[in-house]
């Protein structure tokens, strides 16, 4: 099945209503032109009808002009008028015609050959006088008729002044083929118009927006739409290239998050595996075996952490990572962590310093999750601190917030770059720490459960170390 593509959409939307609107516009022009020629025709005749009415009175009642006379005068003012002159007194007798074809009625009364020879003109009805006058001409007329008056008022008839209709629409034809030859062309001109805008403004963009996205979706992330234009479509453009710049970023962050995630499983498994090989060999004496297997062991464990937290990665990123908020004492939850943690702590000899607001603070939050973050950032503090180093654990309520923080000296200044990269998965700032030390999932598996718990959580460099804090939601009932 053919595909009605855009441009076929917009150019026949756009060639219908363009055509239908200058029908409309020169239907309405031709109806206005055809009345305005009837009225400047009446309204030329009734211009003239003082003149008709002197040369009746200067024939009729002071006799100062002759019959010829009065016979040239109305065929100059027919030929100026471009119409035909009838006059008749007040019996319905024609006594002068302007146009001497018609001289046959000279001295005749006018509808006489409807038996009507006892009513004057001004009983006959238009309706018949129009039958009659289109009888004579054997095409329809145009007729006027107005009363011819002397000097003192006296009636003397009426001049009937007939134009036929031929000598109105010969002009009126010529203007009709103007108008609408100009609304042919304009439509031609419009549709060659919306094509060339369509295709250069609209299909032409949308062409190379849909080619770019083809190539995106075969893995081709490093595509971009090369628009630029201030409308709608060049903001199409940039938000389709953002876009195209997130899934790159993403497809980078994905194939390094491999890269990474195969390197970490890969180097115990190793271990595992060489450590087990050599005691199957017979390479490691008797006496070493448990060591081996020891290490061995302990090469399980960071495997199953890792493990897990991918899992807990994932489940954060998929959204099922199941939580469940709840009224929770935090103070306790940092003393537990400190007490959970203490051997670590005494091994590097670092001296704690832990600040309550009030001996019981009570929040909202996953309990679980909540001691999750709190371990993950006390360990990471004290993988990072100096020998013998400081680490300071405080709460306190900022508003309708909690905010818990967890400081640390380090024995090497954090730059700003690595400050801003160490929510990243597998980032180490300090790249001389090996990986078994830590998964490099810590921090964003933390920033993941305080995202979804719907708080904050951020690091800053201190002086002689960095603090990361995260919030809480304060229960005010609970402060003490």
């Amino acid at each position: 099945m053919a595909k009605n593509g855009l441009f076929t959409k917009m150019a026949i939307a756009y060639t219908v209503i363009i055509t239908f609107s200058f029908i409309v516009l020169a239907a309405f022009l031709s109806f206005w032109f055809k009345i305005y020629y009837y009225n400047q025709s009446s309204n030329k005749i009734i211009s003239q009808q003082e003149s008709i009415n002197d040369i009746m009175i200067q024939y009729v009642e002071t006799k100062k002009i002759s019959v010829n006379e009065m016979s040239d005068d109305l065929r100059l003012l027919g030929k100026l008028l471009e119409c035909d002159i009838i006059l008749v007194d007040s019996s319905g007798v024609v006594f002068e015609v302007s146009n001497q074809k018609h001289a046959v009625f000279m001295r005749t009364k006018l509808f006489d050959q409807q038996g009507q020879k006892d009513r004057t003109i001004k009983e006959i009805s238009k309706k018949e006088k129009e039958k009659f006058y289109n009888e004579i001409y054997d095409n329809k007329v145009q007729a006027l008729e107005f009363d011819l008056i002397d000097t003192k008022g006296g009636y003397l008839g009426a001049a009937i002044v007939v134009t036929p209709l031929s000598n109105i629409t010969g002009p009126l034809t010529k203007v009709y083929q103007i108008i609408w030859i100009s609304a042919v062309l304009v439509v031609i001109f419009s549709t060659i118009g919306i094509y060339i805008f369509s295709q250069k403004i609209i299909v032409y963009p949308l062409s190379q927006i849909n080619y770019v996205a083809k190539k995106i979706t075969k893995g081709e992330v490093e595509k971009r739409v090369d628009i630029i234009s201030n409308d709608e479509i060049g903001e199409l453009a940039v938000s389709f290239n953002t876009m195209a710049d997130s899934l790159e970023k993403i497809d980078i962050n994905r194939r390094q998050f491999i890269s990474n995630v195969s390197h970490e499983i890969r180097t115990p498994i190793t271990s595992i595996k060489g450590f087990i090989g050599g005691i199957l060999d017979g390479i490691i004496p008797e006496e070493k075996v448990h060591y081996y297997l020891s290490m061995a062991y302990e090469e399980t464990k960071r495997l199953t952490r890792l493990v897990n937290d991918l899992l807990d990665l994932s489940a954060l990123e998929s959204g099922k990572f199941n939580q469940v908020i709840e009224e929770i004492d935090i103070n306790e939850i940092i003393r537990i962590t400190v007490l959970k943690l203490e051997n670590k702590i005494n091994e590097k000899a670092l001296n704690v310093d832990v600040s309550f607001e009030g001996e019981k603070l009570m929040a909202l939050g996953d309990k679980d999750r909540v001691i999750q973050v709190c371990t993950n950032l006390l360990d990471n503090a004290i993988k990072y601190s100096n020998e013998s180093g400081m680490i300071r654990v405080t709460t306190k309520v900022r508003g309708k917030k909690v905010n818990v923080s967890f400081f640390n000296t380090c024995e090497n200044e954090i730059s700003a770059k690595d400050l801003k990269n160490i929510w990243q998965r597998f980032y180490r700032a300090d790249k001389a720490r090996t990986s078994r030390e830590s998964s490099g999932l810590g921090l964003s598996i933390v920033r993941g459960i305080i995202s979804q718990m719907g708080e904050d959580i951020w690091a800053d460099k201190k002086d002689d170390g960095v603090m990361f804090t995260f919030t809480l939601k304060r229960v005010k009932k609970y402060l003490r």
